[in-house]
């Protein structure tokens, strides 16, 4: 059981940072003179997601 928690927690984590390159993509198309400050936003923000996300990995495998 633990495994299918580790695959649903990065199955999320590939998602939730696919979304998050997604609409940081948008943001610059939409004002490209904010570039700087949405890539340090976006890189920041997908840095938390995959810390979650291994933190669920590793106590999903530790459950099963």
């Amino acid at each position: 059981m633990g495994a299918i928690g580790a695959g649903i927690a990065a199955l999320g984590a590939g998602i939730g940072v696919g979304l998050i390159g997604s609409k940081a993509m948008d943001a610059i198309a939409r004002q490209p003179e904010a570039v700087n400050d949405i890539r340090a936003n976006m890189i920041l923000t997908a840095a938390f997601v995959e810390g979650a996300a291994l933190f669920a990995i590793v106590v999903g495998l530790l459950a099963g």
